[in-house]
C-alpha cells in the first residue's frame, strides 16, 4: 500500500535589504522583512512565520479532528511563545544552535466539553499536526546550490 503524497512548494525572491518576496501554494504572496532599523519592518520575520505555522496548524487540526469526530467545538484560540539564541544566528559565538530553544503552545478550546476531553482532543491534535511533528522530530532539510 503506498502512502498518498501531497507536495508543498515555496519560492523567495530577496533583493538588496532584507525584505523578501515569498510564494506559495501557486499564488499567495508573503513579504517578510526584519524590524527597523535592520529591515524596513515591511512583514514578519522568517522565525515569526514558523509561530504562526504552528498556530495555524493547531487550529486547522483541531477543525479537522473535531469534524472528523463530530466534536461540539465552537472555536480555539492558540498563544505561541519561544525563545531562541540571536548571538548564533548572527555569528557572535559557535556555541549553542540557530534554531529555537523553546517553543510553547497554550491552546483554549471552546466547547462543551470536560477538561478532560478537552485533553484528549488536543493530545489527538498534536499528534496529527504536522507542523508540531516537524518541530518536535526534526525533518531533514537538505540546502544546496541551484
Amino acid at each position: 500500500m503506498t502512502m498518498p503524497i501531497k507536495k508543498y512548494t515555496a519560492q523567495s525572491v530577496m533583493g538588496e535589504d532584507f525584505r523578501t518576496e515569498c510564494t506559495v501554494d501557486g499564488d499567495h504572496v508573503l513579504i517578510l522583512d526584519q524590524p527597523l532599523p535592520i529591515g524596513n519592518d515591511e512583514g514578519a520575520n522568517p522565525l515569526s512565520y514558523q509561530l504562526v505555522a504552528l498556530a495555524g496548524c493547531i487550529s486547522s487540526i483541531s477543525r479537522i479532528v473535531a469534524n472528523q469526530k463530530r466534536l461540539p467545538l465552537k472555536g480555539i484560540r492558540v498563544s505561541v511563545e519561544s525563545e531562541i539564541d540571536t548571538d548564533f544566528l548572527l555569528g557572535r559565538t559557535t556555541n549553542g544552535r540557530a534554531g529555537f530553544t523553546s517553543i510553547s503552545a497554550k491552546v483554549e478550546v471552546e466547547a462543551d466539553m470536560t477538561r478532560e476531553e478537552k485533553q484528549a482532543f488536543l493530545d489527538e491534535v498534536d499528534r496529527r499536526c504536522p507542523i508540531s511533528d516537524v518541530l518536535m522530530t526534526g525533518t531533514r532539510v537538505a540546502v544546496s546550490l541551484a
